[in-house]
């Protein structure tokens, strides 16, 4: 995982793509016109937002990224205003003027929190002109540039967007990708492509489960050569699709949904403001998929700075992340720690009674790599192994125990008389047992050495065993 502290104030990250004027107008109403059976509204307040893609360079602006912004305006006020919103934010513009296009204007009609009317003020043309300014301004800036994100909206700032993105691979600048529309083959040759379900779907077809979207993700991005795929579910939280590794999906981090509004331009701007610094396609997904369970628990188009980013990602890794987890959970965390080059280390046992000899082998066991996990037998294995008397500690005690020390990073549970189940689902990087077992005759050893693991015997500190502790406290 990378630092808890996000500092991007070294990083510059390049916006285009299409630009709009979010324009708000809110008032009361308490009429019926005499002209027409419509709602008369008494505009008190107006409210510009950046809409499109200059809602990412806000939400990178908030993050403490250098932005630079590239899009396609018109020439009138409603591109002042856009501007100097942005500007007031520390976004850097560097538009290109159509003259006799419009700029994109969404006007939206609000009373009482309802939305009563929107309209749209736009054209589009495709001019071999206006390609050719909006690529010579991308390539002024690449050269101080830490990454580029591509917003398209198919309102045709982009509408050459291939010649883009050779430009920055020629660069040697990673690019990821916003998408729209129904042929992806434009995008050939990014970093990341970020659908969402249903834009994925418009392209590969109806998935009817993660398996399906899995197959064809990967298929999709060996066919366009891009590093990575990351497609974005709603509740069903997001999967990623990386070369050379394992697919890596994560649950949604909302809580609580009331607006989604924006929330695929909170995940490109911290996925790629986050990526620029620790170079981790997981990384990158673990901030945004919790930069996207914050701006959605918000009414209206949010964003979110790093010191807030920073504060959830603390109080979720003393919380949720380490300690004490399911199986199901823990599988998703160890996935995680492996794509971020962690090894994982594994052992298990009753711990009915914590001694010196337990602590000496547990912390012999974390030196054999950066996360260990403790599985611990429940008190029905227990019983089925050493009897009715035993354990002496219910679960719950043995794990709080175990999890206060410092060298466990996990502790989770089976019900088995083995562990051979929850190893096959975690599936660690080392196994370790302490004893006078061979790696032969260890439980779930062949799992992990075919997974291209290893299995470590330790040795126990010799007069300590929990026997001998409930012997002498019965003599």
């Amino acid at each position: 995982m990378i630092s808890s502290h996000l500092n991007f104030k070294n990083k510059h990250i390049l916006v285009v793509g299409d630009v709009m004027l979010d324009r708000y107008w809110h008032g009361g109403t308490s009429r019926i016109s005499p002209e027409a059976p419509v709602q008369v509204v008494k505009v008190s307040n107006v409210e510009d937002r950046p809409g499109g893609a200059a809602n990412v360079a806000l939400g990178l602006a908030k993050l403490g990224v250098r932005v630079s912004l590239v899009g396609v305006v018109g020439s009138d006020e409603n591109a002042t205003a856009l501007e100097s919103t942005l500007t007031e934010q520390g976004v850097e513009c560097h538009f290109v003027t159509a003259e006799n296009l419009p700029t994109i204007t969404k006007l939206r009609v609000i009373s009482r929190h309802q939305q009563l009317i929107r309209l749209d003020f736009e054209e589009r043309e495709d001019s071999l002109s206006q390609n050719q300014a909006v690529a010579d301004k991308v390539a002024s800036l690449l050269p101080d540039s830490s990454a580029v994100i591509f917003s398209d909206y198919a309102k045709g700032c982009l509408a050459d967007v291939q010649t883009l993105i050779q430009l920055t691979n020629a660069a040697n600048v990673p690019s990821f990708i916003d998408p729209k529309g129904d042929d992806f083959s434009i995008y050939q040759g990014a970093t990341l492509v970020k659908p969402n379900l249903v834009e994925f779907e418009a392209i590969v077809g109806k998935c009817s489960d993660l398996k399906e979207i899995e197959k064809k993700g990967l298929e999709l991005r060996q066919r366009f050569g891009w590093k990575a795929l990351l497609v974005t579910r709603g509740e069903d939280g997001l999967v990623l699709l990386e070369d050379g590794k394992p697919s890596f999906s994560l649950a949604t981090a909302a809580k609580e949904v009331f607006d989604v509004t924006g929330a695929g331009d909170t995940v490109v701007a911290v996925l790629t403001a986050v990526f620029t610094t620790s170079k981790r396609f997981a990384d990158a997904v673990d901030y945004a998929n919790q930069a996207a369970g914050y701006v959605v628990g918000k009414l209206g188009t949010a964003s979110i700075t790093a010191e807030t980013l920073e504060a959830i990602m603390f109080a979720r890794s003393h919380s949720t992340n380490f300690g004490v987890l399911s199986p199901e959970e823990l599988k998703e965390q160890i996935k995680l720690a492996q794509l971020n080059g962690e090894k994982i280390v594994f052992t298990n046992g009753c711990f009915d009674i914590l001694h010196p000899g337990h602590v000496t082998y547990i912390k012999q066991a974390k030196a054999l790599g950066d996360r260990l996990v403790v599985a611990v037998n429940t008190d029905a294995s227990v019983k089925r192994l050493k009897g009715e008397s035993r354990p002496i500690n219910d679960l719950t005690h043995r794990m709080a125990v175990l999890e206060g020390i410092g060298a466990i990073d996990w502790v989770t549970w089976f019900d088995e008389d083995t562990p051979l189940e929850v190893i096959q689902q975690l599936t660690p990087d080392v196994l370790v047992k302490g004893g006078d077992y061979t790696i032969e005759s260890i439980v779930g050893a062949d799992h992990v050495l075919d997974n291209g693991g290893e299995v470590k015997v330790l040795t126990f500190v010799d007069g300590y065993s929990t026997t001998k502790i409930i012997e002498k406290a019965n003599s």
